[in-house]
């Protein structure tokens, strides 16, 4: 241990030596089995155990079910050309329902190591880890694992082996040109022949990379001639994983300095002209104090940990923390770097580094300076690539466990930003939203299991949306004492203004202050001039406009109008079911001269019978979240899996075939994907699997619309009739 400590701190202080990355892939693609080769390198374990251990899966459910749940930590020494690096290292989960974990992971790091499976090839999962990477500006490097089992099992000649890589790196390089700045595009390329993608078997503990081949004299023939005799360990000896992995890592993936200069700009709105901008551009170790909570854990006997990304300065043992967002001082009562499960104390811990701190209750996603410095603007929020979109809803056995439930569910939500937990304060009930069916039974259920809490918990419930289809007629809101009136109508937003609303609004809105910016890229997404110039408020996916010609005493009462918009958001009219879609146009007010009678009590209602009337006669729907999924399945029991996907009112959007196997792209209504995967490998002989593409939103069949909002209604308490207009 002390040995460890020792050489981490040579380098801890050395930015240019410093590479902290991940490791992110498609399920099953063997992340924590290479990482178990990578501390077999570092000494950590034993190297006859790597790649059997899983040494960074020790919670006990990553054990059980045989995947990673939570994003896991490490820090290791790797010496490369007679020098020594400091690698800090994410495992990050690759099933989609733990997806807000590998979000939070690039939050942390600069670059990361994107694992194919050289059988299955790009999947799903590998591009959306590709699209989390570069959102937060992190650089990818490539590689290709179970390349002996192409040998081995698929006797693929070098000529089909080497088609196989080019197909995989041009994917793969495909998605990197989809989801980088332009200039980045090029820059960042994957290619053999400059050593930014490598080959190997992490099981088998060999690999192998374009330098490396010519260091070391190996040539490719090589490897599948001693793969075919059965020669790993040989291939071991000569082409070690873990240097020719690390290697590309040192000379490929940039030191946290030269990421700064291009990161901060991306994921920090403040000024970079200012003194805190710059102290974060240059990484200076002392200037002033920023770092990001990427991670919240409890500890039984620690407490609390925040793991935390250094922007800038650096974090001692008994620091006073200042959080931007909560508003609240913390103790950082202890500060270390991570060792897998175990946590390196260290008096401190400058910037260019993953910290271990003990103490601070922050929130994931938190800012935090040193208190007393002057405040500063807070990092983007970390967001993911998918909302919640399954429910459950969770009551304790016992009456008096309802306090610990809700302080544990607390806890949880503030740990995963993907959890979101909302409390019925009038009926006790507790929904808990997640990603995924497996999503809530691993992060919340199991934890309060061990909590030792006893809960019931209800069917997983799907959140469906609202929306419309037609533009109302212009409406007419009163206000309860009928001394104001104001004129709107509803219409629908164009898919592609709200695909950019969904997309790139919120990130455009935090980097630009120009509001001609903004509204040029609503006109190019396919807005009205005028209207664009006029937004009021854009909330989710729905906005705001004022088309009026002037309404006297607007400004004083704006402030109600945009809390009721949001609120009539948030539940809509056929069953309190967030709206999505919306564009709410103010045409006109008739207005009380005096303030006192156009507050808030009579606005807001005003506000919300208007968007209540115009929502109702302009074709409102049901709105359901569906999956877009890749199926893949032997030709044989290609039939087998259409059916299961027809049965649960799917749709087959295309067919592949390759070698023998079927590969099918449909989408399927989150509601009916329930039990759906062992009805697949029950279907194709435990041999079908499926990968999430996206989640998309579509209107409910019209033959289904009253009775799921009567069901929905029935749920929620209230009353069980379809709204409608006299219903005021």
């Amino acid at each position: 241990m002390s040995k460890e400590l020792d050489a981490i701190k040579e380098v801890i202080n050395d930015p240019e030596h410093i590479r902290n990355i991940a490791i992110a892939a498609h399920i099953d693609h063997g992340k924590t089995t290479l990482t178990d080769n990578l501390l077999a390198r570092a000494g950590m374990i034993s190297e006859k155990l790597a790649g059997d251990q899983r040494f960074m899966d020790f919670d006990d459910q990553e054990a059980e079910r045989g995947i990673t749940i939570y994003a896991a930590n490490v820090s290791m020494v790797h010496e490369h050309d007679g020098q020594d690096y400091l690698i800090n290292l994410i495992d990050t989960p690759g099933h989609v329902d733990f997806g807000g974990d590998v979000t939070r992971a690039m939050r942390a790091v600069d670059g990361v190591v994107v694992l194919v499976d050289a059988v299955d090839g790009v999947m799903p999962q590998t591009e959306t880890v590709m699209k989390q990477a570069l959102n937060e500006g992190v650089k990818p490097v490539l590689f290709i694992n179970k390349v002996d089992r192409l040998i081995e099992e698929m006797q693929l000649t070098p000529e089909e082996m080497q088609k196989r890589f080019v197909e995989i790196i041009r994917e793969a390089n495909t998605a990197l040109r989809k989801y980088a700045e332009e200039e980045l595009a090029d820059e960042w390329q994957m290619k053999v022949d400059n050593g930014t993608v490598a080959f190997g078997s992490a099981l088998k503990n060999w690999a192998i990379s374009a330098p490396y081949m010519q260091k070391a004299g190996i040539s490719f023939g090589d490897i599948i001639d001693r793969v075919n005799d059965g020669d790993h360990e040989g291939l071991r000896e000569d082409a070690p994983i873990e240097e020719v992995v690390l290697d590309m890592v040192v000379e490929h993936l940039v030191n946290p300095q030269e990421a700064a200069q291009r990161r901060i700009g991306k994921v920090w709105p403040g000024d970079p002209e200012s003194d805190i901008g710059k102290s974060m551009e240059s990484h200076d170790q002392d200037g002033p104090l920023v770092g990001v909570v990427t991670n919240v854990e409890d500890d039984e006997h620690a407490g609390t940990i925040a793991t935390a990304r250094l922007f800038s300065g650096t974090v001692r043992e008994g620091d006073e923390l200042y959080g931007i967002g909560s508003q609240k001082t913390e103790r950082a009562q202890q500060v270390g770097i991570y060792s897998g499960p175990r946590k390196l104390t260290v008096d401190e811990v400058p910037c260019g580094n993953i910290a271990a701190l003990t103490g601070p209750d922050f929130t994931t996603g938190e800012t935090f300076i040193l208190d007393g410095e002057e405040s500063i603007q807070a990092f983007e929020q970390i967001e993911h690539v998918f909302e919640p979109v399954v429910t459950k809803s969770i009551e304790p056995k016992r009456t008096s466990d309802l306090p610990k439930l809700i302080e544990a569910l607390r806890k949880r939500a503030k740990e995963d930003n993907t959890i979101k937990i909302q409390i019925d304060e009038e009926t006790g009930e507790t929904l808990v939203s997640g990603l995924g069916e497996l999503h809530i039974e691993a992060k919340v259920e199991r934890f309060l299991e061990e909590k030792g809490i006893d809960i019931n918990v209800s069917e997983p419930i799907v959140v469906f949306r609202e929306g419309i289809s037609e533009k109302s007629p212009e409406v007419t809101g009163k206000s309860p004492n009928r001394h104001n009136q104001l004129q709107i109508t509803v219409e629908p937003i164009p898919n592609s203004v709200r695909t950019f609303l969904k997309e790139e609004y919120k990130e455009l809105k935090m980097q630009s202050s120009d509001d001609t910016e903004i509204r040029d890229a609503l006109v190019e997404a396919g807005m009205d001039k005028d209207e664009a110039d006029n937004i009021m408020d854009v909330y989710e996916e729905n906005m705001f406009i004022n088309a009026s010609r002037g309404i006297k005493s607007l400004r004083e009462i704006q402030e109600y109008l945009l809390d009721a918009f949001q609120e009539f958001c948030d539940e809509g009219p056929l069953a309190n079911e967030p709206v999505i879609g919306l564009k709410v146009k103010l045409h006109d007010a008739k207005l009380h001269e005096d303030a006192i009678h156009r507050g808030p009590a009579q606005m807001i209602p005003a506000t919300k019978d208007a968007l209540k009337r115009g929502f109702l006669q302009a074709q409102p729907q049901l709105i359901e979240p569906k999956q877009e999924l890749r199926i893949d399945t032997p030709s044989e029991t290609m039939g087998d899996a259409m059916t299961e996907v027809s049965n649960r009112r799917g749709d087959v959007m295309d067919m592949e075939e390759e070698g023998g196997s079927s590969v099918i792209f449909c989408k399927l209504p989150v509601e009916e994907l329930f039990g759906f995967e062992a009805d697949l490998k029950s279907a194709t002989n435990g041999k079908g699997f499926f990968s999430l593409i996206d989640i998309i939103f579509e209107p409910l069949m019209m033959d289904l619309q009253d009775e799921k909002i009567l069901e929905i209604r029935e749920r929620k308490g209230m009353k069980e009739e379809l709204p409608s207009l006299e219903e005021q």
